[in-house]
């Protein structure tokens, strides 16, 4: 097998609210009794003590040994999109996601390489079969001002533009954003295939997001202390609709917060999620395992 190079980027080791993270990368949890898929990684961003990355075929390993054994692989710029195509193209276990991320696009927009982005996402987007998907696109108003709304606007529609000519899975990426991301979805139209990346709503948003069809991707947050409203949402979401993701190496799943996430620890949040829902781990299991099956466009 053909090396695909190192990571694209490495994660911080200094947390949002300044202080220094543990970077030590957790145990490795029971197994789930079935398996399921990791709706949403980012395999090729390192996150470990010294910077150290644990690389894809690792990954995929320690992800399989606890019944996590298909991952979706996301790319949020040009070379992380490049490496999930290279990383689907080459491993059995894995799709690919090709975008810009919001937060990439009003950078783009302001060196006048907007454009010439969005045609090579495109481009990315035909080199393979195994590129199901067209996102993280959306919104995010947390990190990006009221200046660079217009420009991420413009990316959000044409990745959605993109996803419905080509027959993509469109993945959304919401943060701060809910309305507009309603608003600009019915504008230009949803397309056949829609995950709501790292669900982040209340329970009004879950189902405004239901009934335009799309499919709820709920990360290690929905295992947070502090995250009711979240599990609320969860509670509300009809089990036919519910995808779990990692996000990883972000957004660790208790009792390992704040630590490098991987597919491995999904069982973490499978089980919140089981109890949340009021069912078995083995009927969720098997409804999370079908729905990525429709969700992206068929197995693999």
């Amino acid at each position: 097998m053909a090396d695909i190079g190192g990571p694209t980027r490495e994660r911080a080791a200094v947390s949002e609210d300044g202080r220094s993270r543990d970077r030590s990368r957790p145990v490795l949890p029971d197994p789930l009794p079935m398996s399921v898929v990791d709706a949403h990684c980012h395999l090729d961003i390192a996150d470990g003590e010294d910077g150290a990355w644990l690389s894809p075929a690792e990954a995929i390993k320690l992800a399989a040994s606890v019944g996590v054994t298909r991952i979706v692989q996301v790319g949020c710029d040009l070379p992380g999109s490049a490496w999930a195509v290279e990383a689907a193209t080459q491993y059995p276990n894995l799709i690919a996601g090709v975008s810009l991320h919001p937060n990439e696009a009003p950078k783009l927009k302001a060196a006048g390489e907007l454009d010439s982005a969005l045609a090579d996402i495109e481009r990315l987007a035909q080199v393979s079969d195994k590129v199901r998907v067209i996102g993280e696109t959306g919104l995010d108003y947390f990190r990006t001002g009221e200046d660079g709304r217009a420009a991420q606007h413009e990316s959000f529609a044409a990745h959605i533009e993109l996803a419905k000519r080509l027959g993509k899975t469109l993945m959304i990426h919401d943060r701060d954003a809910h309305d507009d991301i309603l608003r600009i979805l019915d504008r230009e139209g949803v397309p056949d295939r829609l995950v709501m990346h790292c669900f982040s709503g209340d329970t009004e948003f879950a189902r405004e997001c239901v009934n335009r069809g799309a499919f709820l991707s709920f990360a290690g947050v929905v295992t947070f202390k502090n995250a009711t409203s979240l599990r609320d949402a969860l509670a509300v979401t009809p089990l036919d609709r519910v995808l779990v993701e990692t996000d990883a190496p972000y957004l660790t799943p208790s009792p390992h917060r704040g630590q490098p996430n991987a597919s491995y620890l999904i069982p973490h949040t499978v089980r919140k999620m089981a109890g949340v829902l009021n069912i078995s781990v083995p009927e969720l299991c098997a409804a999370l395992n079908d729905n990525a099956n429709r969700a992206f466009g068929g197995a693999w």
